[in-house]
């Protein structure tokens, strides 16, 4: 049985294409300043008429989400407290909810209506989930301080954690290193974690963020890369 896996970054959409467990297709997309404003639609248009497969794995990374407690249940404020981080459109977004109950929290977030819409039509078995909640399931934690940075192309999410309790999560557009230093470095201020004290673990694109690494080893003691997204391998953490 072949599965279609995409992913949706906030300038890319990457698709893995397998059979059982061998990977048969792999590529990824992504916005510049040649490509057409429909750019991300056309191509996932083109990979639901042409590929086979019976089941389709959908990845948001998009950055219009909440985290809330697990059980919170008034599903209607949704869109409102994603407007704290995000401005989110009722009108042209599709809200969802992704549950972890691993670290007992929960997470809305939105996809664009006309990204919905197009991989419903495919008629297909499909399951939606959220970054946050897929690499949450993935990470394993000690009784200690630790942040663990997630890096896409262009983008980075991270969790941090204080004696293997969730203390904040955030998903970021990154387009340089000082932006990259800022946030993580803002928020180990604003949490109190020290920088010799505390445990950093990063994954996905590290070979293609390696600037962005070297630099965060200038100011952080123990700093651990777990694996890279190399072709055919940890895709999206699958």
């Amino acid at each position: 049985m072949q599965k279609l896996f995409l992913l949706f970054t906030h300038d890319g959409l990457q698709y893995l294409l397998t059979k059982n467990k061998t990977v048969l297709e792999e590529q990824d997309f992504f916005v510049s300043d040649e490509t057409p404003q429909d750019f991300i639609f056309s191509k996932l248009t083109e990979i639901l008429l042409q590929k086979q497969f019976s089941e389709i794995n959908v990845i948001s990374a998009l950055n219009h989400f909440t985290m809330m407690p697990e059980g919170f249940s008034q599903h209607d404020a949704g869109f409102d407290l994603i407007g704290f981080n995000a401005d989110a459109d009722r009108n042209n977004e599709e809200l969802m909810l992704a549950v972890n109950k691993k670290f007992a929290v929960q997470f809305y977030y939105t996809m664009p209506n006309h990204l919905y819409l197009k991989i419903k039509e495919a008629s297909k078995t499909t399951r939606f989930n959220f970054s946050g909640e897929k690499f949450l399931s993935s990470i394993n934690v000690k009784n200690q301080k630790e942040i663990h940075i997630n890096l896409y192309h262009h983008q980075c999410e991270f969790f941090c954690f204080d004696q293997k309790k969730v203390v904040l999560y955030n998903n970021l557009d990154v387009n340089s290193e000082v932006d990259f230093l800022y946030f993580i470095m803002f928020t180990l201020s604003k949490i109190g974690f020290g920088t010799a004290e505390t445990q950093f673990f990063v994954y996905g694109e590290t070979t293609r963020n390696e600037t962005f690494i070297s630099e965060l080893r200038k100011f952080v003691k123990n700093l651990k890369i777990v694996f890279d997204n190399i072709p055919n391998k940890n895709f999206i953490l699958n």
